[in-house]
C-alpha cells in the first residue's frame, strides 16, 4: 500500500497497544516502524528488473520481520521500561507484520516468506483506497487531539478491517460474473486475475491470458444485468519462447505468474507486466535483449520511461463507475461512439 496508509495502519496500532503508556509519541513509534520495511527501495540490486521483482522481498517476510521486531522491541524497552517488554514486543511485532500482510493484498507481489515460496499478491485492494485509509487516519487525528483515545484507534481499525474482507467478498462476486463470458468466448481455463479499478472496490478490471491472447473485462456493481464487455489484445507467443531462457526474463515471470506481455521495438525485446496499470499505460515495461546479427541476446534491463496518463482518466473513471459510461475501452481508455465496440 502506499506510504501514508502504512504510517496511519502503523500509527494506530502503535496507539492501540501503548497509547496509555506512551502518549502520542507512541504514534510517532508506529508511524517510523510502519514505513521500514519499505526503506528497500533505496538499494540499488544492479538492473531495472532486480529492482522490481526484489522490491517487498527481504525486508517484507516473516522470517526477517519477527526476530527484529524482537530486536527493536529489546531497544525500545531500554528506552522507555515503564511499558514493559512484552508490551514492546507485541506493538514491534504487529506493526511490522501487519505492514507486508496489507501489501499482499494488493497485486504488486509481496514476498512474505523470503526467500522461500512465490510472491503473495491477492489482489484485492488498489495500492491507494481511501476507503480503508480514512478510518485509519480519523482514529489518529481523534487520537492527536485528545489522546490516548484508544477507542478511536481500535475502531478505525476495525472498520479498516472489515473493509479489508469486503474486498475479498466483492473480488469473489466480479470473479464468479465473468467465468462464465470467459467460457462462452472459449477460454475455459485461463491465468485469470480479478482486481479493483484504481482508488475504489466498486469498478473492477479481469484479466484472462492464453497463450496467443490476453482479454480485458471491466465491469462493477452498478452494470446491473448488462452483458460484459471482452477487450481483446494479441500476444507474440515465439517472442516469449525467444527470451525464455533469459534469467531476468525467467525472474520477471516467476514474479508475475506470467501476465507479461513481449514486444518488439526496433532491435530491443521489452517485457510489460500487464498487472500493474491499464493496456496503453501499464507503468512496467524493461527491455530484456536486442536483436543482434547472430540472434536475441540478453542485455542488462533497463525500465523504460512511463507512459502518460490521459488527464481526462479520472473523470472517465468515475463515468464508468457510477454506470454513466456502460463501458471503457481499456486501449484507448475511452468510450466507444454510439454503435461500435472496443
Amino acid at each position: 500500500m502506499d506510504s501514508i496508509t502504512q504510517v496511519a495502519l502503523g500509527a494506530s496500532i502503535a496507539g492501540a497497544v501503548a497509547g496509555k503508556a506512551l502518549g502520542r509519541s507512541a504514534l510517532v513509534v508506529g508511524a517510523v516502524l510502519g514505513t521500514l520495511p519499505d526503506l528497500d527501495v533505496v538499494i540499488d540490486y544492479g538492473s531495472a528488473v532486480s529492482n522490481f521483482t526484489q522490491h517487498r522481498g527481504f525486508s517484507h517476510s516473516i522470517f526477517v520481520l519477527a526476530p527484529l521486531a524482537v530486536l527493536l522491541a529489546w531497544l525500545f524497552w531500554r528506552w522507555r521500561p515503564q511499558l514493559g517488554f512484552v508490551r514492546w514486543q507485541a506493538l514491534t511485532g504487529l506493526v511490522l507484520i501487519t505492514h507486508p500482510l496489507l501489501d499482499s493484498f494488493t497485486t504488486y507481489g509481496t514476498q512474505l516468506f523470503w526467500p522461500f515460496g512465490s510472491p503473495v499478491a491477492i489482489s484485492s485492494i488498489f495500492i491507494i483506497d481511501p476507503l480503508y485509509t480514512l478510518p485509519l487516519l480519523l482514529g489518529c487525528i481523534v487520537f492527536l487531539v485528545r489522546p490516548p483515545a484508544r477507542a478511536s484507534l481500535i475502531a478505525g481499525l476495525a472498520v479498516s478491517s472489515l473493509y479489508l474482507g469486503w474486498t475479498l467478498a466483492a473480488q469473489q462476486v466480479i470473479t464468479e460474473r465473468v467465468r462464465p463470458a470467459l467460457a462462452r468466448a472459449g477460454l475455459q481455463n485461463p491465468t485469470l486475475l480479478v482486481q479493483p479499478m484504481p482508488f475504489n472496490t466498486v469498478l473492477w478490471r479481469a484479466t484472462a491470458l492464453t497463450e496467443r491472447q490476453h482479454v480485458e473485462i471491466v465491469t462493477g456493481f452498478f452494470d446491473g444485468d448488462a452483458p460484459l464487455n471482452l477487450e481483446y489484445f494479441p500476444r507474440d507467443p515465439a517472442l516469449a519462447r525467444a527470451v525464455s531462457g533469459f534469467p531476468e526474463a525467467q525472474r520477471l515471470e516467476w514474479f508475475t505468474r506470467g501476465l507479461l506481455d513481449y514486444s518488439r521495438a526496433g532491435d530491443q525485446i521489452t517485457a510489460t507486466d500487464i498487472r500493474l496499470g491499464i493496456p496503453g499505460a501499464h507503468p512496467f515495461t524493461f527491455v530484456l535483449a536486442r536483436q543482434a546479427t547472430d540472434g536475441i541476446q540478453p542485455v542488462r534491463s533497463v525500465r523504460t520511461p512511463r507512459p502518460q496518463l490521459d488527464p481526462k482518466a479520472l473523470g472517465l473513471l468515475w463515468e464508468r463507475l457510477t454506470g454513466e459510461t456502460p463501458v471503457l475501452c481499456l486501449a484507448e481508455l475511452a468510450a466507444p461512439t454510439p454503435g461500435q465496440t472496443c
